[in-house]
C-alpha cells in the first residue's frame, strides 16, 4: 500500500511514515504501542517552517493584499448620483432619513447600501392602442353611463415625490400607477355619457381622473405625484364603429333639424314682435293725437267761453255764422233774391238741372 511503501523499505529508508524518521529511532514513545506517526507539535513546527519559506515576497505581499482589500472597499463605499436621480442610503436594510442629492457620496459598505430613484416625470400610457405598453388589448374598453362601449387611450404623467415610500411601500410602483389610473378612468367614464368622452367634456374627465388616481395612490403610500391625465384618443370599438357612426349622423341630423326649426321660429317670432311693436307705436301715436286734439278743443272752448262771458250776443252770432259756414261751405246752392214784384227769377227756369247731380238750396231773403 502507499502508506506502507512510504513507511517501510520500499527503496527508501523512511521508518517515520510520510513525515520521515520519527525522533529517537523506530518507535515513538509518545504514541501508545509505538509506530512512526508524528506528533501534533511536529506537524505545527513543520507547517510554520514551510509557510515562512513558501510565501513569495513575504511581508510586502501581505501589505499589497491589504491595500487591495482597502481599495476594493473604498470603490464600493464611494458612489455617485446622477442629476435626474436621488439616492436612498440603507443601513442594515433600513432607510436613512436623509436623501443623497446628485453628486459624489460616501457610505460604509457593506454595512450601508444605496438605492437610486429617478425623479423625472414618467409617462404611463393605457389603452388598446398603446404601442409598446404592457396593456392588454381590452384595457381601453370601458362602459359609459349611457350603456355604450368606448375605447379610451390616455396617458398618466407622474413623478416620484417620496423616494422612501416609492421604494419600500409597494412592490411594483409603476404597475400600481397603471392600475389606479385605469380604475379611476373606468369609474369616471361609467358615470358619464359617451359623448362627454368623445368630445364634449374631456377636460372635466381628465381632472376627475387625476384627483381620483392621486387619492388612490396616497392611500397606498406610494410616494408618487400625478401631474396630468391626458386623453389621447376615444372612439367606439371597431366591431360597432359603423353602427355608432350611423347613430352619430342621425343625432347630427336631429340637431340640424332642431336648429332649423329654432331659426324659423325665431324668424316668425321676430316678425310678430315687429308688427306688435308697430301696432303699439301706431296706437300710441293715435292716442297722443286724440289727446292733443281734445286738449286743443278744450282750450279753444275755454277761450270762446271766456269771450262769451264778456259779450254773449256777439259770441252767439259768431258761433252761428261759423257753424253755417262749416255746414254750407261744401254744398252746391243757388241764392235767389226777391225782385220788385216778389217774383225773383223766371219760375220755369230749370235751375236744379243746370249742374247735374248738384243739390239746389233756395234761400229767400226778406
Amino acid at each position: 500500500m502507499p502508506w506502507e511503501s512510504n513507511g517501510g523499505g520500499g527503496g527508501r529508508n523512511n521508518n517515520g511514515g510520510p513525515w520521515g524518521q520519527a525522533p529517537g529511532g523506530g518507535n515513538n514513545p509518545r504514541r501508545p504501542g509505538g509506530g512512526n506517526t508524528p506528533s501534533l507539535e511536529d506537524i505545527l513546527n513543520r507547517g510554520r517552517d514551510q509557510f515562512r519559506g513558501g510565501v513569495p515576497g513575504g511581508r510586502w505581499a501581505l501589505i499589497g493584499g491589504a491595500l487591495a482589500i482597502v481599495a476594493f472597499w473604498a470603490l464600493n463605499s464611494i458612489y455617485t448620483v446622477d442629476p435626474q436621480e436621488v439616492g436612498v442610503e440603507l443601513r442594515f436594510g433600513a432607510p436613512k432619513p436623509e436623501l443623497s442629492m446628485p453628486g459624489l457620496h460616501f457610505h460604509l459598505w457593506p454595512i450601508e447600501t444605496v438605492e437610486r430613484v429617478t425623479v423625472t416625470v414618467n409617462q404611463t400610457t393605457i389603452g388598446s392602442a398603446a404601442a409598446g405598453s404592457r396593456s392588454s388589448g381590452d384595457d381601453g374598453l370601458m362602459l359609459s353611463g349611457d350603456q355604450n362601449i368606448v375605447d379610451v387611450r390616455f396617458s398618466v404623467f407622474w413623478a416620484v415625490a417620496n423616494p422612501v415610500e416609492y421604494l419600500f411601500n409597494v412592490r411594483d410602483p409603476e404597475d400600481m400607477v397603471r392600475n389606479a389610473a385605469e380604475s379611476a378612468m373606468r369609474e369616471v367614464v361609467g358615470r358619464r355619457p359617451a359623448n362627454d368622452v368623445f368630445r364634449d367634456d374631456q377636460a372635466g374627465i381628465e381632472a376627475q381622473v387625476q384627483d381620483i388616481t392621486q387619492t388612490i395612490l396616497d392611500s397606498y403610500g406610494l410616494g408618487v405625484a400625478v401631474s396630468q391625465i391626458s386623453i389621447e384618443g376615444a372612439a367606439p370599438p371597431a366591431e360597432v364603429a359603423d353602427a355608432f357612426n350611423e347613430v352619430q349622423r342621425a343625432e347630427q341630423d336631429e340637431d340640424r333639424v332642431q336648429e332649423e326649426a329654432r331659426s324659423y321660429a325665431n324668424t316668425l317670432l321676430g316678425d310678430a314682435r315687429g308688427r306688435a311693436a308697430a301696432l303699439r307705436e301706431d296706437a300710441a301715436a293715435y292716442t297722443n293725437r286724440v289727446v292733443q286734439e281734445a286738449t286743443g278743443e278744450a282750450e279753444r272752448f275755454n277761450a270762446i267761453y271766456a269771450e262769451y262771458v264778456n259779450a254773449p250776443e256777439v259770441t252767439r252770432k259768431r258761433l252761428f255764422l261759423e257753424t253755417m259756414e262749416e255746414v254750407l261751405g261744401g254744398s252746391e246752392k243757388v241764392l235767389i233774391e226777391n225782385g220788385a214784384n216778389g217774383q225773383g227769377v223766371i219760375p220755369y227756369l230749370p235751375l236744379p238741372e243746370l249742374r247735374p247731380g248738384a243739390t239746389t238750396t233756395t234761400t229767400t231773403g226778406n
